[in-house]
């Protein structure tokens, strides 16, 4: 894969295919099977739109409630690719009422109500500074709590006084605990079980930055989806470039539902790349400090797909791809630079905070990985344990893991719709109950399955934890 633009073949880049050390009928049919083992696992493209529709539509559901802000779940949940307790809930919460613009918008088009800063992106790529270019007829004190003057005569939208005023505005529920921020985000959890990091974020007009990524030549998106994800805009985080000095007066820029859209239309052999990749970071490479993240993996998959032809995607050839995105996560490692794909300008690397010897560890670890071939895949957890599994209770598992997971999310969205104004749940809904009682006779039948065959206790409390 080249980032460079599209045509790309095999021998320009310079490196030994997987397929060197192996037949090419081997590693196709290791290929199937792991994307068959994929999709047992919950990776498949039916369940993975399945997961990303219900939580689109539950936040329809808590949007038609909500007056300052718009929530939009983000990341793996938004994309379909984790189960319900796989991984934190990302969600962005974007007050409303206010706008953030690039020089040259027409601020008559906005209505007065509407609070407006100009995007000053004199700054590290991908990162701005807010300035105040129309107060709104009735500004939110939240926002007017973090305004601060910038020694020029500008007043400026201050994103760690602003990150300050969400964390102590935020309602707090007594069932849940509230940890300490990280970064934007401000993480919490309920019952040690669920986990949701959220993340306040602003709305901000930048045409001419989507413009130039729509004209970048391209393999994929296909024209429509590029169109929309155009439509979709973008949005501001309170977080400055680490090594910037003004850090604390800067903004990230970000495409979230942008993104989300363009994971959603990957194929099905591209997003199980995506998620084995993500498998390697995580359970291989284990970082501790998000020196790699899996945001980072993202980015990879995203410049690999619109720089093949997606016909060249298919579950013979996964092997083959993974090989590649892993190649590219190594000279990502190896050079410290890999470009943002909205904005090629800004390296995600860039003070990652990855020291030297972690560096080389890394780079030589994924050349080890690139070496033993189609056999990588055996030092994922979840992955081995599903190959040496007997297929019929894999498939029986699967089946039953499957059924609860899309009654969780059911229940998730008829609790939305069963609660009132002040936000008290009906209980009694008839519904809501069934949902209950099926998901108990559910976990039932998995916890006594589990412990025939053999499972630890820790795994059977887990699943009594989850029938509270």
């Amino acid at each position: 894969m080249a980032h460079g633009g599209v045509g790309c073949t095999e021998s320009e880049t310079g490196y030994n295919s997987v397929y060197s050390r192996h037949s090419r009928n081997y590693v196709e049919s290791v290929s199937v099977e792991i994307s068959s083992i994929m999709t047992r696992l919950g990776y498949g493209e039916e369940i993975r739109r399945w997961r990303a529709e219900k939580y689109r539509e539950n936040d329809r559901l808590w949007n038609a409630r909500l007056r300052d802000e718009t929530v939009i779940t983000a990341g793996s949940k938004a994309e379909g690719l984790t189960r319900a307790h796989e991984s934190d809930l990302d969600v962005l919460s974007v007050l409303n009422g206010v706008l953030c613009v690039e020089a040259g918008i027409n601020l008559y088009t906005i209505p007065e109500n509407i609070d407006v800063f100009k995007m000053d992106t004199r700054v590290y790529p991908g990162h701005c500074r807010l300035l105040q270019e129309r107060p709104a007829n009735s500004r939110l004190c939240l926002i007017n709590n973090a305004l601060c003057d910038d020694g020029y005569g500008d007043v400026l939208l201050c994103s760690s006084l602003f990150l300050d005023e969400c964390s102590a505005a935020a309602y707090k529920l007594p069932s849940v605990s509230y940890h300490e921020r990280a970064g934007p985000s401000m993480p919490m959890s309920c019952y040690d079980i669920f986990h949701k990091d959220r993340v306040a974020a602003l709305r901000c007009l930048y045409p001419s930055i989507l413009q130039k990524w729509s004209a970048r030549p391209r393999y994929w998106p296909p024209p429509i989806i590029v169109k929309k994800v155009v439509s979709l805009g973008a949005y501001v985080t309170p977080v400055g470039f680490r090594q910037s000095e003004y850090k604390h007066i800067e903004w990230r820029i970000c495409f979230n539902t942008g993104e989300v859209e363009l994971v959603n239309n990957l194929n099905d052999t591209q997003t199980k790349i995506y998620v084995i990749l993500k498998m390697i970071v995580k359970d291989i490479m284990k970082p501790k400090n998000k020196e790699i993240t899996s945001y980072l993996v993202k980015n990879i998959i995203l410049w690999q797909a619109e720089n093949t032809p997606q016909t060249e995607f298919h579950e013979r050839s996964l092997l083959h791809w993974l090989h590649d995105g892993l190649r590219e996560l190594r000279t990502a490692i190896e050079i410290k630079q890999l470009r943002y794909y909205m904005i090629p300008d800004r390296n995600l690397m860039a003070a990652c905070g990855l020291g030297d010897a972690q560096q080389h560890k890394w780079v030589a670890d994924i050349t080890e990985m690139l070496g033993e071939g189609p056999r990588v895949i055996l030092r994922l957890p979840k992955i081995r344990k599903a190959i040496v599994a007997s297929p019929e209770p894999m498939l029986w598992f699967s089946k039953k893991r499957m059924a609860a997971e899309m009654l969780d999310l059911l229940g998730m969205n008829r609790r939305a719709q069963c609660m009132d104004q002040n936000w008290v749940l009906d209980d009694s809904d008839c519904i809501l109950n069934a949902i209950r009682i099926r998901s108990k006779e559910i976990y039932i039948e998995l916890a006594q399955r589990m412990l025939q065959e053999g499972s630890s206790v820790m795994s059977f409390c887990y699943l009594l934890n989850l029938l509270k």
